[in-house]
């Protein structure tokens, strides 16, 4: 898009009373942001006038926008290693390798996601009016797995409405320190700032509401392997629910460090090796399943664990074949 795109459009009699952005995210296939960002830069008008963001339409009201072309971006393309699982036109889904950021920011300005996506999809568009591509979720730096990315922005629209709607599903894998309760249990609390550390995350009073199901894979000496579903997304999402729980991710150095340490006897033992073991913290994004923003296709990824993680679990299963651990 070089050029600014410009739309007219009637509000019809079922339109009454609906907010503007609303209206207008609905019947363009923008981000409510988006939108927002237009009206505030004052290139909306209703019936002639510039209009706020709340106001609510009446039927034969016609409404004119006018979409500016995308901008650059100050990030720079990068020929980075990047697994690309499937792409199509409007999307594409990434197998993320741990370590790697997924956006530019302090401390990683470049070497990320965005910049190998920038190298590898030529022909952006533009999203929110950045020659971008649309990160429709995030996964932390040390969490390794599946993640969609919009090329356009009726992708990414789409998608985002898909996963306010939870229709995207997102299964993870995970090894947590100790025995849970159940075999299969569902955390709703709510996530906020721990207000006594404001860099991470914590279940707080008055958090955004946050769901995660749980079901336990393998029971081991002293963890388990998971799978975890997200019923919400929010930042560290499962990593603070299984603290909550009293059962942190293994390898996890923010919610979890040294809880091997609190064990005894050979348990303790056992686990300090698997600590040893461990790379990074145990968590991957192995399952993603969602609705093709365009023709409605159901889409369904996997990967598999990665070498560091895959060689964890070979360990475990070969020592406990062997008996080596004794009852622990």
């Amino acid at each position: 898009m070089s050029e600014v795109t410009r739309r007219s459009l009637l509000v019809e009699a079922e339109e009454e009373g609906e907010r503007l952005d609303r209206l207008l995210s609905r019947r363009l296939e923008l981000s409510r942001n988006r939108i927002q960002q237009l009206v505030s830069e004052g290139r909306v008008w209703v019936d002639d006038q510039e209009c706020r963001k709340a106001h609510r339409v009446s039927p034969g009201e016609r409404i004119r926008v006018e979409v500016p072309p995308p901008r650059p971006l100050s990030d720079r393309p990068q020929d980075l290693p990047l697994d690309v699982v499937y792409e199509d036109e409007d999307l594409l889904v990434v197998n993320k390798a741990a370590g790697m950021v997924v956006h530019p920011a302090r401390g990683h300005p470049d070497g990320t996601l965005v910049n190998a996506l920038l190298h590898h999809v030529g022909d952006l568009p533009g999203i929110g009016g950045r020659l971008r591509p649309g990160i429709v979720h995030r996964l932390d730096r040390d969490t390794s797995g599946l993640l969609v990315v919009a090329k356009t922005e009726e992708a990414h629209h789409g998608l985002s409405e898909a996963l306010r709607a939870r229709t995207v599903r997102r299964l993870y894998r995970t090894v947590t320190w100790g025995h849970l309760p159940r075999e299969e249990l569902t955390v709703d609390a709510p996530i906020g700032r721990d207000p006594s550390e404001r860099t991470r995350m914590a279940v707080v009073e008055g958090g955004r509401r946050a769901i995660t199901r749980v079901r336990v894979r393998e029971r081991w000496p002293a963890a388990e392997l998971l799978d975890v579903a997200l019923g919400t997304g929010r930042t560290h999402q499962i990593r603070v629910h299984l603290r909550h729980l009293g059962h942190p991710v293994v390898g996890d150095g923010v919610y979890g460090p040294g809880w091997e340490r609190g064990m005894g006897g050979e348990a303790r033992r056992w686990a300090q090796e698997l600590a040893r073991r461990v790379p990074r913290q145990f968590l991957h994004a192995a399952t993603l399943a969602f609705s093709h923003p365009r023709s409605g296709e159901r889409l369904r990824f996997q990967a598999p664990l990665p070498p560091d993680l895959a060689g964890v679990v070979a360990w475990v299963r070969e020592t406990l074949d062997e008996g080596g651990w004794g009852d622990v």
